[in-house]
Formats: C-alpha cells, structure tokens, sequence
C-alpha cells in the first residue's frame, strides 16, 4: 500500500506558465540559472535564488535560503504564482520526440519514505542534503518534486489514460528544449477517490531522481515535528511533493564517462591492460553505441572500439555487480585507471545521453585521454537493486525529459 495524498498546490496562473517554468536546480550551471533568471517570472529565482544576491556571497548560505523565501512570497503576493483552494491531484504528461509518458502529482508519505517502503537506489551527499533540507525548511515548501516510480499495473494505467482523456488541459505549452507539458487538474472528488485506491494497490514506490529531496523532506519533517507541540502526522510536513509514473512510461538513456588521462600509461599499453578484462575489437560504426548489456564503446586516439565484458569480469547473480557501471568500474577505471572514488575524483566526468556520442568525441579531441558509452541501466535493474537494499555507482542513471520546476509547490504549513 502506498500512501499518495492530494494538495493544496501552488502553481503558476495560467497565462504565465511559460515565463515560470524552469528546469530542476541541479541540472544548470550558475551562469545558465543567471540567463533563465532574467525572465523576471522565472521560478529559478525560487530554486537558485543566489542569481539575486552579490556575486562573494555564498551560494549555501544563509542569505540565499531567506532570498528564496522572499522571492517565493512576491510570487504569490504579485499574483505570478496562485494557490488552490482545496486539495487536488494533477496528471503530468510530458513528449520528448516519440517518447510520451504520463504521472500523478501528489503529496508521498515521509513515514513511507523513513520506513523503506519508498525505497532508495542511491547514496546521498552530505553537503547536498543539508543544502536542500535549509532550502526547504527556510522556505517552508517543497519547491521541487521527487521523481518516483512503481511497477506498472493494468488498471492504474487504464486510470491514467482515461483521466487524460477526459480532463482540460490546465496548461499546454513546449519549453526551450523542445519538450511539450500538459497538466491535466483533477478536482472531482470521486476521481480523487479512485486515484487514492489505485495508490494504496501499489505495493512500494522507487525513487528514480531526487534522493536529496526526499532525504531533505525527512530531516525536515523531523524538525518541524519537534516544534510542534500538537504534532498529529497529518500536518503538511508529513508530506513531500512528488511526480509518480508508472516504471513502463519511463525512459533512461546512457549515462557515459570520460577520462583525462591514462594513468602513466601510453594508448597501446592502456588497450593491453583494457583486453584482459574484455574482448576489444574495431569498431564498424563510429561513433558507437552500445546495444546491448555488457557492452561498451570507448574512444581512444580518434577511434572507435567496442568492448564486451569477458565471463568470470563480473558475478551475474548479483544486482550491483551485473550493472554495466560497475563492470566498468571494477574492471576498468579503479584497477587501470586509478579512479577509486568516481564522486569525487576530477579526473572523470560524466555526460548524459542526451547530448549524444558526440559530446564524448569531442572532449577526447580536446585533450581529455579516452571516453566510454555506455548501455542504459533499466528500470528492472534499478527496482532490483533497490528491493535488495543495495545501492547502485554514482552517474548510473539519466532520465529524460526532466521534470520542470515551478508548475507545483507544496507548502509545508
């Protein structure tokens, strides 16, 4: 059973829906969150209100926090942002190309979350978490939703499809990516009631993207509780704002690495170390993406090579192990290259999917040493690992479209 609960939502009028919606905060740059906020309506002065504050002032400090806050009330007060006045859920549906997937926004349950029922596939950092949980309680709201998922089931999906089909779009508009949103308001009580049954059949829900925001809800809820004297659990805090769909809606691209140099070696000696973990051959396509599990592009030295791991690399019975991330890793990057920790070492970087293999050439030509593409991680593998209460490599995952910030806010009180 999963606890899913409709809100009082903050969003944008209509007319500026537009104008408001901005990508998440932890996929722009400081000067990219700059250029959306010269849209004065921009919700990234909510997210990444340092874009309003001097330039020395720091940007996990507490004047940005206040400046969040502030900014989030001149919103509501100028009429940029409106409040609903009773509860409801919405159906986001979103198209990127040929790919359509449609969700529930709601409210999911913190004691959930605390007691593994909304289960996790990744570590979080410390800095960031403390970074969002700040945000969130000086801000008093989720300004950002977490992106959840469950196991697919016929009638949720029959649900889905019907709603959409019924229901006005409140808004309809294509961002600057060139990805098209609706949302779709349900306010009648009676499909409020059949969205709330067809959750409490969902067995556990899965946290596909924001870890940090779910982990920020429930260090703030534990706070806020110890403030109140009157805690009952129904309060809003109890609740995190969340955009749930169904696993067989989403879509993961590849999550792909480079690296600066070859640890002390030369091209043909690194392509030696490569072949006794993987079979290394020529490759037809170039630029090369992987088809399959298991297997792999690299581009050393202006070529394209395919690398497949070689029995006995890796143990097919464990969840983590099998993932092609740590097949790269084990093998490859710690023991040949020298790269123990992957979060924090600057000799790799990571380039999602969505700018093509490219990207990858493209650094390798400007001077980085060797680049590898990688196979999608499923949906199947992400929702194993998490029911074996493991975690999966740092950069395993990359979902698009994104999530736009700024078409819903639940305030904590």
């Amino acid at each position: 059973m999963s606890v899913v609960k409709p809100f009082r939502a903050v969003r944008p009028a209509p007319q500026l829906v537009e104008k408001v919606s901005c990508p998440p905060y932890d996929v722009v740059s400081y000067e990219e969150a700059r250029e959306y906020g010269k849209i004065p309506e921009s919700f990234m002065h909510v997210i990444r209100a340092e874009i309003d504050l001097p330039n020395d002032v720091p940007h996990y400090g507490e004047p940005v926090y206040e400046k969040a806050r502030e900014n989030l009330h001149k919103m509501l007060k100028e009429g940029v942002l409106i409040q609903e006045e009773s509860p409801a859920y919405y159906i986001y549906w979103q198209k990127m190309g040929e790919h359509t997937q449609t969700g529930v926004v709601g409210c999911a349950s913190v004691d959930e979350y605390q007691k593994g029922l909304i289960k996790k596939h990744e570590l979080t950092r410390q800095d960031k978490e403390d970074d969002r949980a700040k945000h969130v309680y000086t801000v008093g709201a989720n300004t950002g939703p977490v992106f959840l998922t469950f196991r697919s089931e016929t009638e949720f999906e029959e649900l889905l499809r019907e709603l959409t089909e019924k229901l006005t779009p409140l808004y309809d508009f294509v961002d600057e990516n060139g990805v098209q949103h609706r949302v779709f308001p349900v306010y009648d009580e009676t499909d409020i009631k059949r969205i709330e049954s067809a959750f409490k059949k969902v067995h556990c829900l899965y946290i596909a993207d924001g870890h940090h925001r779910a982990a920020s809800a429930s260090r703030v809820r534990e706070i806020m509780k110890t403030e109140n004297p009157k805690h009952n659990g129904r309060e809003e805090y109890n609740f995190f704002l969340s955009v749930i769909f169904p696993h067989s809606h989403l879509q993961v691209l590849d999550y792909n690495r480079v690296v600066k140099d070859l640890n002390g070696m030369n091209a043909a000696e690194f392509l030696e170390k490569v072949k006794e973990k993987f079979e290394v051959t020529y490759a037809s396509v170039s630029p090369f993406k992987p088809s399959q599990k298991h297997e792999f592009g690299m581009y050393l030295s202006g070529k394209w090579y395919v690398m497949k791991a070689k029995e006995g690399a890796f143990d097919p019975s464990d969840p983590v192990a099998s993932l092609d991330v740590s097949i790269l890793q084990e093998n490859l990057l710690s023991p040949i290259l020298g790269i123990e920790n992957p979060r924090k070492d600057p000799r790799i970087d990571f380039i999602g999917g969505i700018r093509g293999l490219r990207a990858l050439e493209e650094r390798v030509n400007n001077g980085w040493a060797v680049a590898f593409s990688m196979y999608p991680t499923s949906l199947e593998d992400l929702m194993k690992v998490a029911d074996d209460g493991k975690v999966m490599p740092p950069k395993s995952t990359w979902f698009e479209p994104k999530l736009r910030s700024g078409l819903f806010v639940h305030l904590l009180k």
